[in-house]
């Protein structure tokens, strides 16, 4: 008989710190509509859902008939299901966590470094970099969210170090004259005035950054107070952010990078060396798989700021939407394909007038996420139909075809992630 190689799965969820809380979450709306047995505590913030088979939130698969309770024991039993190009190129592994985030409070500004940077920081310090891999990430909005991504053009920046004086403080006034007279050069000479601009906010001491942050934190308070309006120096988002990390150096990277709001199904890619940070908002998220993270700010956590002065990508541009293709194929399907290979998000939205939809059949594993609308999927492995509602998740083998039928006239919303080599 053939191996089940469609299943629904039950994801992990994680309660950091920064996540919404209780049913304020799209993560804990996902998993109560999911699971009717599920108790959301109001108390409590539920900041990521992951689907997939990460060893710290390995899914558990929802059926009883099959032997493996998890998903990382189901692929590495059955490593065919992968598709044969993924198998071998991860090595019997799935390449990418996909995830569900809902952010309530700012995550720290990050980078992630390439495979190169990876291996060598793993071998120096593999307390800080658990793994020799790279972690391009991708975010899709789901609500409004709100982030920082990638460099400002060079116009901003010199423009906040002229109304920000705090800021001119803390970088100094030859790394500000630098700066200023490299707008009309070629972009290396940019590129090396913004790394000098840079490095020396991060490389300010803490004392001088908690006492000209507490300045600029009281000059926005006054004006607005009284009835003016600072938004010409982010003056809301700053108070906002220096009130959830006090004295944080993180509070004034927002001048040096771009602040992007995404709509639902809007996207940004952030790729090896691009700092970013997520500010507000509920997102689908896939990334590869990898926990190594540079940190630049907005934390409690280490800092490694000569790594990270080193390593970004020091390349300005207000473009920083990543734009999905529409499928040519299926008119339902929007496809975001980032320019690495360990995965590739599916976006499908299917009207409500359509009685059944065939989903796509791939050569890659990939997972499949309801967050609107109720279908019962079928596969040809599948001895039984599928039940699957907002939040529902599931694991579709390669290669296997699964036709959805819509079981109420609801507009379908699905988010699948895969691996398209």
């Amino acid at each position: 008989m053939a191996v089940q190689q469609v299943f629904p799965l039950s994801c992990a969820v994680q309660h950091y710190a920064w996540g919404k809380m209780g049913s304020n979450s799209e993560v804990a709306r996902l998993l109560a509509s999911s699971d009717p047995q599920a108790r959301i505590s109001e108390d409590k913030p539920y900041a990521e859902l992951w689907m997939g088979s990460h060893p710290r939130g390995d899914a558990k698969i929802l059926d009883n008939r099959i032997s493996q309770k998890t998903l990382g024991q189901w692929i590495s039993e059955n490593q065919d299901c992968l598709g044969s190009k993924v198998k071998d190129t991860f090595n019997g592994k799935l390449p990418f966590l996909f995830k569900v985030l809902s952010v309530e409070t700012a995550l720290s500004i990050q980078a992630h470094p390439n495979k190169e940077l990876a291996e060598k920081l793993h071998l120096q310090a593999p307390q800080h970099y658990p793994d020799a891999n790279h972690k391009p990430e991708m975010a899709i909005a789901l609500t409004s969210f709100q982030g920082l991504c990638g460099f400002r053009p060079v116009e901003e920046i010199v423009t906040f170090l002229t109304k920000v004086p705090e800021l001119r403080f803390l970088i100094g006034d030859n790394a500000t004259a630098q700066l200023k007279g490299s707008t009309s050069s070629d972009s290396q000479v940019a590129a090396s005035a913004l790394q000098s601009c840079f490095s020396h906010l991060m490389k300010s001491e803490k004392n001088v950054v908690v006492e000209q942050l507490s300045l600029l934190v009281k000059r926005i308070s006054q004006q607005a107070a009284a009835g003016n309006n600072m938004e010409d120096i982010c003056g809301e988002l700053l108070l906002q952010l220096h009130q959830q990390y006090p004295g944080d150096i993180g509070c004034f990277a927002i001048y040096f990078l771009n602040l992007l709001t995404l709509k639902p199904g809007e996207a940004m890619f952030l790729e090896a060396n691009v700092p970013h940070a997520y500010l507000k908002g509920d997102c689908v998220e896939c990334m590869a798989c990898s926990d190594n993270t540079v940190r630049a700010g907005l934390t409690p956590k280490f800092i490694d700021v000569p790594t990270l002065c080193e390593m970004l990508s020091y390349i300005p541009s207000k473009d920083r939407l990543f734009l999905p293709t529409r499928s040519q194929e299926d008119p339902y399907l929007s496809v975001y394909d980032p320019p690495v290979p360990d995965f590739t998000v599916m976006k499908m939205e299917v009207p409500g007038s359509i009685t059944e939809y065939k989903v796509l059949a791939v050569d890659s594993a990939s997972i499949l996420l309801v967050v609107q609308g109720r279908v019962t999927a079928s596969s040809p492995t599948a001895q039984t139909p599928i039940p699957l509602q907002r939040g529902g998740v599931l694991f579709i083998g390669a290669n296997e075809s699964v036709s959805l039928k819509l079981t109420v006239p609801e507009d379908l919303l699905l988010f699948r992630a895969c691996c398209l080599l």
